[in-house]
């Protein structure tokens, strides 16, 4: 199919996974604004009610790759639907819930949903989209998690005025009902396979043990939680990690593409992704702490200082895509990393009073079009350098790297936060900590660019 080619048909398709995506992002950032009104609701702590967003994000994780697989030998378009409909039907629950169990129960269904749909996105994207002009397509889903992160405490804000909290999720209803049937009339199918192997179940139990233990013993020791039990745990995780990948490395179609990382331009973008997004998640967390404990500026003004960032990265990252087109890809990631490193920098460099608006705001702006230039152009390299029925694979491990460096750069930040006094500038030591990963990725991309082919080729 070529560029001119791109027809009303395949944008409505995509139309019918950028709706999915949106609920799926939104469902974090939405909850996150109604958990004091969840806790009083179910009369649990505050710190108990942050599992209402935990347990969604750890579903996710434990389950996209083990999806992605899925998606590879099946049907990229059938794990998506599949994921529709238990996101929609998640949906009513968590809405219908009676209690905290319930709520919680249904939260991780929804993350089945999620990871369904988060699993097999990018290969869709790839099916639908000409090679010649992947890079807007990419750049299109970057946008609109762009928009919706940033759009989330509007929205959750504007329901929870109008309406009550059970309408934070029944909203996810309409939206489905017609992402479910525009993407099943729409959706293509699967390239055929000459490959017949079976799903490979062992492999999945594995992925989800390690990913689940993992990552809760890491969350546990930024809760503060008990020590062993936390490092018993991450030491089991480990452990079954060590037998699941040398299981791994026997396998034609291995679940944890370790054969992907054979080619050095797909590694190094994974590394480049993981630094990254350490790099975005530890600036994102401490940087509210700065405005308001150290500036005193309210947590409204906070709120509309954060903005900017996923503002100026909405509008780039298409651009960005165009440009890449004719361009080195990975010669503007690292592009893109720098301006962020600039950006982080000029934060670093705010005086200690006296701060105006102003003066915090462009400095956010510049770290999000830094962030923009190197996002979409970064997930481009990702896509390319793999063959085309490793897809699902290569996009479940991307998702998998950006929530890896997500998760690492919160962790980051408490133990931070934990062993520095307010008086010692903890958010000083994270920007620097940013900073430091930002170079990393910025060099891990600039070392890959010799190796990348134009998308126009």
């Amino acid at each position: 199919m070529k560029a001119d080619k791109f027809s009303l048909h395949n944008y409505i398709a995509i139309t019918a996974i950028l709706i999915v995506l949106i609920m799926t992002v939104l469902d974090v950032t939405v909850v996150n604004v109604a958990l004091p009104v969840l806790a009083d609701k179910f009369g649990v702590s505050d710190s108990d009610t942050v599992w209402i967003v935990t347990i969604y994000q750890l579903v996710i994780t434990m389950l996209l790759l083990p999806l992605s697989s899925a998606g590879d030998l099946y049907s990229y378009r059938k794990t998506f639907l599949t994921g529709v409909v238990i996101f929609t039907s998640a949906s009513v629950l968590c809405a219908a819930s009676q209690n905290f169990a319930m709520i919680i129960a249904s939260r991780a269904i929804q993350g089945i949903g999620a990871a369904c749909v988060m699993s097999v996105n990018i290969a869709l994207t790839r099916l639908i989209y000409p090679r010649e002009v992947l890079g807007r397509g990419l750049a299109l889903n970057a946008m609109v998690i762009a928009i919706a992160t940033a759009a989330g405490p509007t929205i959750a804000g504007s329901i929870l005025s109008i309406a009550s909290w059970h309408w934070l999720f029944l909203i996810n209803v309409p939206f489905g009902i017609v992402a479910f049937i525009l993407g099943k009339r729409l959706l293509p199918r699967n390239l055929p396979r000459q490959d017949k192997t079976g799903y490979d179940w062992v492999s999945g139990i594995e992925n989800t043990v390690v990913f689940g233990l993992i990552f809760y013993s890491l969350g546990s020791f930024a809760r503060k939680g008990d020590t062993v039990t936390n490092i018993c745990l991450l030491l089991a995780g480990l452990a079954v990690g060590v037998l699941y990948v040398r299981r791994q490395l026997n396998r034609r179609n291995p679940m944890l593409p370790v054969d992907l990382f054979g080619i050095r331009l797909y590694s190094l973008s994974i590394i480049t992704s993981v630094c990254s997004f350490i790099a975005l998640n530890v600036a994102m967390i401490a940087l509210p702490f700065l405005f308001l404990n150290s500036y005193g500026f309210s947590e409204i003004t906070t709120g509309l200082l954060m903005t900017p960032w996923p503002l100026a990265t909405m509008i780039v990252s298409p651009l960005a895509a165009r440009f890449v087109e004719k361009h080195n890809p990975g010669k503007t990631a690292a592009a893109g990393m720098a301006v962020y490193a600039a950006g982080i920098t000029l934060l670093l460099l705010l005086p200690d009073s006296g701060v105006r608006v102003w003066d915090i705001a462009w400095r956010m702006v510049v770290c999000g079009i830094g962030f923009g230039l190197f996002q979409t152009p970064n997930n481009i390299v990702m896509v390319i350098a793999t063959p085309i029925k490793r897809t699902g694979g290569a996009g479940g491990m991307q998702s998998t790297a950006r929530l890896v460096g997500q998760t690492l750069g919160a962790t980051i930040v408490t133990v931070v936060f934990a062993l520095m006094s307010a008086t010692s500038k903890p958010v000083g030591t994270c920007l620097y900590i940013a900073l430091g990963a930002a170079i990393i990725a910025g060099v891990f991309s600039l070392s890959r660019a010799g190796k990348i082919r134009y998308l126009s080729v």
